[in-house]
């Protein structure tokens, strides 16, 4: 059934894992089906955490099946869905001998970078492994996409040095992003050149206090991590 599946185009695919799912996601037989589809996901740029999940707990019900680039895959593809908790609950199903393992390692220590707001030192961990990130096209893009939703949370206005560290751009190609964050999501770039700039980001809750509601008519994180734009 694997190579089947393999065949058929990516909504289709999405659609005959759901079903799968749904008779029995504790089967064996299924393994090489969820398989290919987090290869798919990494082709197609999509993802369903519910099948990567159903993937890991069978591998755990058969341990001598599980193929470790295809839990680097699932990891990476966790990683690029941040702020959502997806890389704990990855790392949840996988075996401790097999987190031992040096790009697991690698993995865990830049999941801890950006859960810490530590842009610079991940981007730098990141760069000398690029084999692991860069095997998952759009890491680079979910990972910018994920420090600006978090300077969007912290900074009123955030200086140009702090935006070019944290999403890892500088000079041209910095620029060409503030023209779009401009155009397209409401920020407004102070008079001045350089790193010095500031770059005023739109008011939210976090970021303006005055502007937070009461406790009982809090927003739920998922809607407030819609208002910050994804890069193109």
């Amino acid at each position: 059934m694997g190579r089947e599946l393999q065949k058929q185009p990516q909504q289709e695919m999405a659609s005959a894992v759901e079903q799968l799912l749904a008779v029995n996601p504790y089967n064996p037989d299924i393994l090489p089906d969820l398989e290919n589809y987090v290869n798919e996901q990494v082709s197609s740029e999509t993802y369903s955490l519910d099948a990567n999940l159903c993937l890991l707990r069978l591998y755990q019900f058969e341990p001598e099946r599980m193929s470790t680039q295809i839990v680097a895959r699932i990891l990476v593809k966790a990683l690029m869905a941040m702020p959502a908790p997806d890389f704990s609950l990855s790392l949840f199903l996988i075996p401790e001998r097999v987190q031992m393992e040096d790009q697991f390692k690698t993995l865990i220590i830049l999941s801890h970078y950006l859960e810490t707001g530590k842009f610079r030192q991940f981007w730098d961990e990141a760069s000398k492994n690029r084999h692991i990130v860069e095997a998952v096209p759009g890491f680079e893009k979910a990972i910018q996409a994920y420090a600006v939703h978090v300077l969007s949370l912290t900074y009123q206005k955030v200086p140009r040095s702090v935006l070019a560290e944290a999403i890892n751009i500088e000079g041209l190609s910095l620029d060409k992003f503030l023209e779009h964050q401009v155009a397209s999501s409401g920020w407004i770039l102070e008079k001045g050149h350089g790193k010095g700039q500031l770059v005023v980001i739109p008011p939210n809750e976090f970021n303006h206090p005055e502007l937070k509601k009461k406790s009982s008519d809090s927003i739920p994180l998922e809607h407030i991590t819609r208002i910050f734009p994804i890069l193109g």
